[in-house]
């Protein structure tokens, strides 16, 4: 097959060299045009769930799992996703959803939300949880993927851009910055960059070890345990889409009425940092997945699900890449459904 170039060093990049390699692939480069996995899978807030609402994402996420929990819990904690519903129809929307990942296979159970102790849960109808989900370091989990691959004979470069390279085929895995590359091989990707920002409190003593990420599932508001400190997050009021990743201060101060509110042993709490980062958003909220041109494959576009699917995308495409197969049918994140109109939206975008 000769050179395969995967231009990205992020978690995607990193998973599909790392399947390359795995399968036999042997002139393998990974072309990082900054430092090693320092772009959207260093900003992201590092969950791992599979309660998604369609079908093909929610397997992406299954076959993601068991990968993850393998590199131990120093890169990944299975303490769970627990979804609060407050009003009827989101309630409704919670048990729809998870009759179609029982369906699929993804234990997700009804609960009491008293089983987080501290959370404040007088308005809470119903509550969901998958206790085989959980919380991530994504940097340190791409970092160590790139590792084990170059032990394979992947070759890592940092600073360097993938289209100053020779190569036979190319794996465009960039996250928002893909529309560019691609545009080099004549490809146009319909993705955008939507700027999200995560905020980290003051230090909080005592904060449980099991803590589950929480999210409410009307508002989108959601916080995840970080060392000794919440990272909190949730949809801005109005989207950014820009490349400009600033954090907005002027939102602090709801973040932190609402993490107060819900989980009342954070009242008081500060923050003490912030950053933003880029979700790559398609039209339909899924990833655009496989062959895109002669010798151009894409793993893009996943509109902020990238980081906790990627072990499962990166060994499909691998298997696509050099067999024409793929275990995992990637069918339904080809480029060409944009054209054909076949769009089926996720509609869980955290």
């Amino acid at each position: 097959m000769g050179r395969i170039v995967v231009a990205g060093s992020g978690a995607m990049g990193a998973m599909v060299a790392y399947h390359l390699a795995l399968l036999g692939a042997d002139d393998v480069v990974v072309a990082e045009r900054g430092e090693l996995a320092s772009g959207s899978t260093s900003r992201a807030m590092g969950g791992v769930r599979q309660q998604f609402s369609t079908a093909a994402e929610v397997v992406l996420a299954r076959e993601s799992i068991e990968f993850l929990a393998a590199l131990g819990s120093g890169l990944f904690r299975q303490v769970g996703y627990l979804f609060l519903a407050t009003t009827p129809a989101g309630l409704a929307e919670l048990e729809e959803r998870r009759a179609l990942q029982l369906e699929l296979g993804v234990p997700v159970e009804r609960v009491d939300p008293t089983v987080v102790e501290g959370l404040a849960v007088d308005d809470v109808l119903g509550a969901t949880c998958c206790w085989r989900d959980g919380v991530a370091d994504p940097r340190g989990v791409a970092l160590e993927v790139l590792r084990r691959a170059a032990e394979l004979g992947v070759e890592v470069r940092e600073h360097m851009p993938a289209e100053e390279l020779d190569f036979d085929v190319l794996v465009i895995a960039c996250g928002p910055w893909s529309p560019q590359l691609a545009e080099t091989v004549g490809v146009e990707l319909p993705i955008r960059p939507l700027c999200r920002q995560l905020l980290r409190t003051s230090p909080l003593p005592s904060l449980p070890e099991s803590l589950p990420m929480v999210i409410e599932a009307e508002s989108g508001f959601h916080f995840r345990r970080r060392d000794d400190r919440l990272v909190l997050a949730m949809t801005d009021p109005e989207p950014r889409w820009t490349y400009d990743a600033t954090v907005d201060e002027s939102l602090f101060a709801d973040r932190l009425e609402r993490l107060a509110r819900r989980y009342p042993p954070a009242a008081g709490a500060t923050i003490a940092d912030a950053w933003a980062g880029l979700y790559d958003m398609t039209p339909d909220a899924h990833p655009i997945v496989g062959r895109i041109a002669d010798g151009v494959y894409a793993a893009c576009g996943f509109s902020g699900h990238g980081f906790m699917q990627s072990p499962a995308v990166g060994r499909a495409l691998a298997e696509s890449i050099l067999t024409g197969e793929s275990s995992i049918d990637l069918s339904p994140y080809a480029l060409e459904r944009f054209e054909a109109g076949a769009v089926f939206p996720e509609h869980l975008v955290l």
